[in-house]
């Protein structure tokens, strides 16, 4: 009952945007390419339902894909830098200049590198969520209480076993809020990368558009809601393990 209760005000607030969208096209006579109404948006999920899930299903398979590899890198990269300070200094840089790199520029690069397939798309989705993820295993891991890494050293642990049961148990917290807000960011790096040398998905589909602004809005109703899908995954996952990561960091 709790849970339904926190859910209603953003619902709410969801109906209510709605509502004014409605409004505004009705009242205003806002012209259709400017701002198409609810209604014919909604008709492009009934008439063109197929094509909006395969571009939708195409898109979730590359940013799904994309985060679990920046994900998983991004994890093992920031543990090597924060257990390395040389390492970090010599490294860090270059992360920090590569994700200055705008995405969209960086496209047509790799689609002549790496091909028309979903290959180029799922690399800049990893460098589009790599360095939220590193700096926030670098600040988790770097925050470790010096009493801990005291208890770790008088029980004779090694390097191996101080990071496994003392630094990355203190870190998850911190890790997740990375994850979390890398979440999002895939969806915007596949998006982003479909705009060049694609052939579906929803990118490609609002590129391909053209005039046809209800396509385009729909698409990005669906890119919002794969947003707030991909974050509410990452929050669940994260509430499964909050547990003892919090008796670990208490």
């Amino acid at each position: 009952m709790g849970r339904l209760a926190g859910s209603l005000p953003p619902v709410v607030f969801g109906l209510l945007l709605v509502a004014a969208w409605w409004a505004t096209t009705a009242v205003l006579r806002v012209h259709p390419l400017v701002l198409p109404s609810p209604s014919a948006v909604a008709g492009v999920f009934l008439e063109r339902g197929g094509y909006v899930a395969r571009s939708t299903l195409t898109t979730l398979g590359e940013a799904g894909l994309g985060y679990v590899i920046a994900a998983s890198l991004g994890v093992t990269v920031g543990t090597a830098l924060a257990s390395w300070p040389l390492l970090a200094r010599a490294v860090l840089p270059t992360l920090v200049g590569l994700d200055a790199v705008p995405k969209l520029a960086l496209a047509p690069v790799l689609v002549v590198w790496l091909g028309f397939g979903a290959t180029p798309k799922v690399v800049i989705v990893v460098a589009t969520c790599l360095l939220p993820v590193v700096l926030a295993t670098m600040h988790g891991i770097a925050a470790t209480p010096a009493e801990h890494m005291e208890l770790a050293r008088s029980l004779s642990a090694s390097w191996w076993q101080r990071l496994v049961k003392f630094r990355l148990p203190w870190a998850v917290p911190r890790i997740f809020v990375g994850l979390r807000i890398a979440a999002p960011l895939c969806v915007i790096g596949a998006v982003v990368s479909e705009f060049f040398g694609a052939t579906a998905g929803l990118g490609y589909a609002i590129r391909a558009a053209g005039s046809d602004m209800p396509l385009v809005y729909a698409a990005l109703l669906v890119l919002a809601v794969m947003s707030l899908s991909m974050f509410a995954v990452v929050v669940g996952v994260e509430r499964l393990v909050a547990g003892w990561a919090r008796q670990v960091s208490a």
